[in-house]
């Protein structure tokens, strides 16, 4: 298992470095330009949605140069001087815990141990905001990427032994076809290995639940489809209280860049043009309806809204806010 394991984790840097076109045998990433940090940050943040608590998870960052990003290098270093931001890009891999009455479900699960050791907090952030794996009854897979379901199996084990994982149809139908990867773009290829090593083991479990395009999966919650990042991409909503929260999953990425100019797309889609269109969508209505969006890669906690910035958007984090009464004693 543990070689097993070895092969999954270079498989996955291998396939970083063939994505942002690194040669065989060099680091995949370009180096950071900061000191790298001694220790893990506090890894949960807590909020809610109507009378529903939602916390935001830390699986850890990941540095992403800007050259995954489709659009000239000019266009995209003046957005990201803007934001006083420089390539690589520290990515947040965020997950989100819904706490709903007698159901604790998870919103994807982060990348394990898939994709090298600045990943892989989940648990250790699960555990800090006071809860187990096998508390964990459901879990909503917004998309098959390994950055989304690297935590649902270790060692072949899931990890998450009490869960349904929840994930649209589309989504299966295309990753675990093999004659699909034969007609798959280079970068892709590894996924569909990952998805049978990942996701595999709750299907042979029966805790697997396909669903169909857009479907109410509990009271509150349920799915839209949202393909072009991946076929059967879906993001999730959550209602409560008159308020509402949308899960976006990969909608966006790099948010210096996505946010002011939404037509960027990266090379991790896989279909571009319908990722960018999309996108505008999602960016329209959130800023139109003034709801709250979580996402996957905006920096921790990843949580806000958006409001219109010429032909893009402007991005509003939620506040922090600790406001329960202070413990005694």
């Amino acid at each position: 298992m543990f070689k097993r394991r070895q092969f999954l984790q270079a498989a996955g840097l291998a396939m970083i470095g063939a994505v942002v076109g690194v040669p065989a045998g060099a680091p995949a990433q370009d180096a950071p330009s900061r000191t790298k940090l001694g220790q893990s940050q506090a890894g949960f943040w807590r909020m809610k949605v109507g009378e529903v608590e939602v916390i935001a998870l830390s699986d850890g960052t990941v540095s992403i140069p800007t050259k995954v990003l489709y659009g000239s290098p000019e266009h995209i270093e003046k957005l990201m001087r803007a934001s006083w931001a420089k390539s690589p890009v520290d990515l947040s891999v965020n997950v989100f815990l819904i706490v709903a009455g007698q159901r604790l479900i998870l919103v994807d699960t982060g990348g394990g141990d898939l994709l090298g050791p600045t990943l892989g907090k989940l648990e250790a952030s699960l555990s800090a905001a006071g809860y187990k794996p096998d508390q964990i009854t459901d879990i909503l897979v917004t998309h098959l990427h390994a950055d989304h379901i690297g935590g649902l199996t270790a060692d072949g084990k899931r990890v998450f032994p009490n869960a349904t994982a929840h994930v649209n149809r589309a989504e299966t139908n295309y990753w675990l076809n093999a004659a699909n990867k034969e007609t798959a773009a280079a970068q892709h290829k590894q996924i569909f290995e990952w998805v049978k090593a990942q996701f595999g083991p709750y299907l042979e479990a029966g805790k697997a639940s396909l669903f169909d395009g857009e479907t109410a999966l509990f009271p509150g919650i349920r799915s839209l489809p949202a393909p072009g990042h991946t076929p059967g991409h879906s993001v999730y909503v959550l209602e409560n209280g008159g308020e509402k929260l949308v899960f976006w999953g990969d909608i966006i990425h790099i948010g210096e860049v996505q946010f002011p100019d939404p037509n960027v797309s990266i090379n991790f889609d896989f279909d571009p043009k319908a990722a960018a269109a999309r996108r505008r969508q999602a960016f329209a209505q959130a800023a139109d309806a003034g709801y709250l969006v979580a996402n996957a890669h905006i920096t921790f906690p990843g949580a806000g809204r958006l409001a219109k910035a010429g032909s893009g958007c402007r991005w509003i984090p939620m506040p922090y806010v600790n406001d329960a009464p202070a413990a005694k004693g």
